[in-house]
């Protein structure tokens, strides 16, 4: 046992100062960012992702904000709904096919590659640090090398790396428990703070020419701020898009009306109930069920987030999202909110 006396900061225990420029309005700031990735593949895009939960990852929400933004679907579609959908030029520019650790789920993908433009997976693992994730990504890429792959969750550079110079990912998904329907720090105590892991994963990353995409704890337009900030070179959301019309699951309803939406993560005893005949007696569950309020179409919280990332460039002078990390310093505070009235 070890103990690592370094603090490690999380997105509330930071905010970003303000400096002075000649950065022209927020609405002439460049969100589109043009990526060119370790295996080949190029994308451009505002690089905001939504996230694979069965709720939040629908071919709604990708309809809804791809492109230019980005939506890894969940796993749980049927073949031919895949094929149908992937069979538009469009989507597959800005669609992540998900893929887990079970066989059958990557004979899904060979067969939907085999029948339509698959060009790009997200390989989804709660644990990225096992021996049998990076041989089943190491696997995916040998299958089909054209392939942009993202592979998570991972939390410090060391897996960053190891990921990275195999060869086998082009984007290393960063974050383990920060979700906000994730129990996986109360139930296990592991983890590490979000932002602190995003600041030491991108360095390890684009020092190797790779990219990094944040995954979990963004509550606020201000979060994906600071994820960006932090070094991110995406930043993929659930908990913010949970609630939204392009949404599926169990609705609330009263008199007709839509209240709120039943949200639960992919580890909690719903989930595992759901997709995998109940808890198994040698597991606990790592995630928990919440109902989101009603919040209508996806596209007004996305001009808030979109709207937060322009001011922000403006506050430090970055023209550009691509720009912002080099502007930003971080200063470290207790009260990063006012709190009269939450």
């Amino acid at each position: 046992m070890r103990i690592d006396n370094d603090p490690k900061l999380d997105f509330d225990d930071v905010l970003i100062r303000p400096k002075r420029s000649e950065a022209p309005s927020r609405a002439s700031v460049e969100l589109e960012r043009e990526y060119r990735f370790l295996n080949g593949g190029t994308w451009r895009g505002v690089p905001i992702v939504a996230s694979n939960m069965d709720t939040v990852g629908t071919f709604a929400m990708a309809r809804a904000i791809g492109p230019p933004m980005l939506t890894c679907l969940h796993k749980y579609y049927p073949e031919d709904a895949l094929v149908d959908f992937f069979g538009d030029e469009a989507r597959a520019r800005s669609t992540f096919f998900t893929v887990g650790l079970k066989d059958d789920e990557f004979d899904k993908l060979v067969a939907v590659k085999r029948k339509a433009d698959v060009r790009m997976a997200c390989v989804d693992a709660a644990n990225g640090y096992t021996k049998y994730f990076v041989e089943r990504v190491k696997r995916i890429r040998d299958t089909f090398p054209e392939l942009t792959i993202m592979a998570g969750n991972v939390a410090t550079p060391d897996m960053v790396q190891e990921l990275l110079i195999s060869g086998a990912a082009d984007i290393v998904k960063i974050g383990i428990g920060p979700g906000s329907v994730c129990t996986t720090r109360r139930t296990t105590g592991v983890g590490y703070p979000q932002l602190s892991a995003i600041i030491e994963c991108a360095d390890a990353a684009h020092g190797l020419r790779g990219h990094v995409c944040a995954d979990g704890g963004c509550r606020y337009p201000g979060d994906v701020v600071k994820a960006f900030a932090a070094g991110a070179d995406f930043v993929m959301l659930g908990g913010m898009l949970a609630g939204h019309d392009e949404c599926e699951g169990e609705w609330v309803e009263e008199d007709g009306r839509r209240i709120a939406l039943e949200f639960y993560g992919m580890s909690s005893r719903e989930a595992l109930d759901k997709y995998a005949g109940g808890r198994r007696d040698y597991r606990a569950c790592e995630g928990r069920a919440v109902s989101v309020p009603y919040k209508g179409p996806v596209a007004e919280t996305m001009q808030e987030v979109c709207g937060g990332i322009r001011s922000a460039c403006a506050y430090v002078g970055a023209t550009r999202l691509k720009d912002l990390s080099k502007c930003t310093t971080f200063v470290i505070c207790q009260r990063p909110h006012g709190s009269m009235f939450s």
